[in-house]
């Protein structure tokens, strides 16, 4: 019998743990989607005012929407392993029941037999009448082993009672944390929709100004290409200088170490939000139409300072046509590029440390001054996509 209430309180205290660490993943998860969803408000009230309807702002939202369903579904995550650790608390709760009836039955069964066993005489009096010292010693030690017995089978009785009293008061504790879930799952869900309609707003009225949209396409593309342009024009101008100064040893170690920083490299800036990610996606308005990212974009709001992702030398500082300044600095065989970038503080031959100032991103005081940063790695004249390098936030 004892094997079990053993057997159940292991496989209890075993997978409740076990469950309860998943719980706190998926906790932890929540708050930093709530904290960045928080974030996206803030930017889209920014433009509450304005009425600003762009691509930018339909990304942001798009963002929002994406965060919003992976909310919804940490919800149901959590939603799904409370169902289940009630289940094995009940499981384990009528187990102890059953335990804690056989005991009781046990004890009661033990003290009848030891009733009869001594015919209702008191202990002392039970001992005293044996026939023989023998007698008499065998009969102290059945009425030890009885009191021992019962001693025990009491402590364990006690056990299961509160073990069992435990169990219910988590099945309780589990029920109103469920209802409390769903109904926070259920205001998401309204939330969700009312933005998926804002964006439908949105992208059908974008899908009107068609002209100015792939106007703005073809700009992307252009500022794409001179950067791309500026990159192998460094380069081959290292390439000629390399034959005389070969590239410095401190140089190489930074390469080094840049590539072994892959997915923990800091953000370009302090906040902000991707909203367009690298390689080729779909245009979130024209039907049909996909756009090749060089990098990412990030979107912050305000005064934000673009930093150096890691220490190097700046190579490049240029200005690029209806898009502020772009600054390369090069990490042994590594490149990074800040684009949209004013008030630049660095110039060609600077050495930055990682966290450096490099300059200002551009506010837009037409978007509600939302900053957005234009962030490229290359290795040499290869692209690579920003966001396996960055630091997931």
């Amino acid at each position: 019998m004892k094997r079990v209430f053993l057997s159940a309180l292991i496989m209890m205290c075993a997978l409740i743990a076990v469950k309860g660490q998943s719980r706190a993943e998926l906790e932890e998860m929540r708050k930093k989607n709530l904290e960045e969803i928080e974030y996206v408000d803030r930017l889209l009230r920014s433009t509450a005012s304005e009425r600003s309807e762009n691509l930018n702002e339909l990304r942001v939202i798009g963002k929002k929407l994406n965060l919003r369903e992976k909310l919804i579904n940490e919800y149901g995550r959590e939603i799904s392993l409370l169902e289940y650790r009630i289940s094995l608390n009940r499981m384990a709760g009528e187990m102890l029941e059953e335990d804690l009836n056989s005991l009781k039955n046990d004890y009661a069964r033990s003290i009848v037999s030891a009733y009869k066993a001594t015919k209702g005489t008191p202990a002392v009096a039970f001992i005293l009448s044996s026939a023989d010292f023998n007698q008499g010693y065998k009969r102290l030690k059945y009425i030890q082993q009885i009191a021992r017995y019962r001693r025990k089978e009491s402590e364990t009785i006690e056990t299961i009672y509160k073990e069992l009293h435990k169990t219910q008061q988590r099945l309780e504790k589990d029920r109103k944390n469920i209802n409390d879930l769903k109904e926070r799952e259920e205001r998401q869900k309204q939330m969700l929709g009312n933005e998926k309609s804002r964006k439908e707003r949105m992208v059908s009225t974008l899908a009107k100004k068609e002209a100015q949209l792939k106007q703005d396409l073809a700009q992307k593309k252009r500022i794409a290409k001179q950067i791309e342009n500026e990159i192998a024009r460094l380069i081959e101008e290292e390439r000629k200088r390399s034959a005389v100064t070969p590239m410095s040893n401190e140089m190489k170690v930074i390469g080094e170490l840049f590539g072994e920083n892959r997915g923990k490299l800091p953000w370009p800036v302090d906040q902000g939000l991707i909203t367009s990610h690298f390689g080729l996606q779909p245009h979130p308005v024209l039907k049909n139409v996909t756009e090749d990212n060089i990098g990412i974009e990030i979107t912050s709001s305000g005064t934000t300072r673009a930093k150096a992702v890691f220490k190097g030398e700046v190579v490049r500082v240029f200005a690029i046509s209806g898009a502020n300044m772009a600054v390369i600095i090069r990490h042994g065989k590594y490149l990074t590029v800040y684009q949209n970038i004013v008030n630049v503080k660095v110039k060609a031959g600077d050495a930055v440390v990682t966290g450096g100032i490099l300059g200002d991103v551009f506010s837009d005081s037409r978007d509600g001054g939302k900053s957005v940063i234009k962030f490229m790695i290359y290795e040499e004249k290869k692209k690579l996509d920003p966001e396996r390098w960055l630091l997931k936030k």
